[in-house]
């Protein structure tokens, strides 16, 4: 029974890896970092645009596939991607798809890494390991959200790292979930002016960077009063 078991897991362990190494193979061999190019995008900009109007429903559907899918295999291609969905679907319809797709493929890198290699990697590491963990899951919430607005760390490195620790699933998505609306909807919001954007660079002010770190800021106020009491409580023993 357990040999069973242990076949199962393996062969469950080498379908993900699989699906997802295929998938990563299949967009480049199909050129698809050529069709996720700003330069493209404008170019068939009213195509999209009509198709959208004519099949709203199955525009949504595609574009939340394509988004969730990019995320999930952590291909290139995330900024020009919520341009688009601002220009086809507009600032508000386009950050709910951006969101609910982002938070959808992020959820399903945790669950792959978590499953693959979690285990290991925290018996690897030791007592380091299991130190940095339980002081990342005693205030989960807060540390993931403050990193998910934070706009200087790689989204795909956020989706995979805390895949390592005891963080519950539900505080994960939630966190992704809130933290992600910021950012989404200003890059969503750019795209409606999509006509006008020639270059990736520079689409962000300094003063949109400054609001995005001090919500991040305020997501650390629990952590930063719960170790300021901790501190008080020890000194007063």
């Amino acid at each position: 029974m357990e040999a069973g078991n242990a076949r199962s897991g393996l062969a469950l362990r080498i379908a993900i890896v699989v699906l997802f190494a295929g998938g990563i193979a299949v967009f480049f061999a199909l050129g698809g970092q050529d069709y996720l190019d700003l330069a493209t995008i404008k170019r068939h900009r009213d195509a999209l645009i009509a198709f959208a109007d004519a099949h709203f429903v199955a525009a949504l559907a595609l574009g939340f596939l394509v988004y969730a899918g990019a995320v999930a295999l952590s291909l290139p291609g995330g900024l020009v991607l919520s341009l688009t969905m601002g220009f086809v679907f507009g600032r508000w319809v386009g950050t709910a798809l951006v969101v609910v797709a982002a938070t959808v493929g992020a959820t399903l890198v945790f669950l792959a890494a978590r499953y693959l290699f979690a285990d290991a990697a925290r018996r690897r590491m030791g007592a380091v390991g299991e130190r940095i963990n339980a002081g990342f899951t005693e205030n989960a919430f807060s540390y993931l959200l403050f990193l998910r607005l934070v706009p200087v760390f790689p989204f795909f490195i956020i989706n995979l790292a805390p895949a390592f620790t005891t963080i519950p699933l539900r505080t994960y998505v939630l966190a992704t979930a809130i933290g992600i609306v910021p950012g989404s909807f200003v890059f969503v919001n750019l795209g409606q002016t999509l006509a006008h954007i020639d270059s990736l660079q520079g689409l962000v002010s300094l003063d949109v960077l400054g609001g995005l770190g001090l919500l991040a800021l305020f997501a650390l106020v629990p952590v930063i009063v719960q170790t300021i009491r901790g501190r008080r409580a020890r000194a007063a023993k």
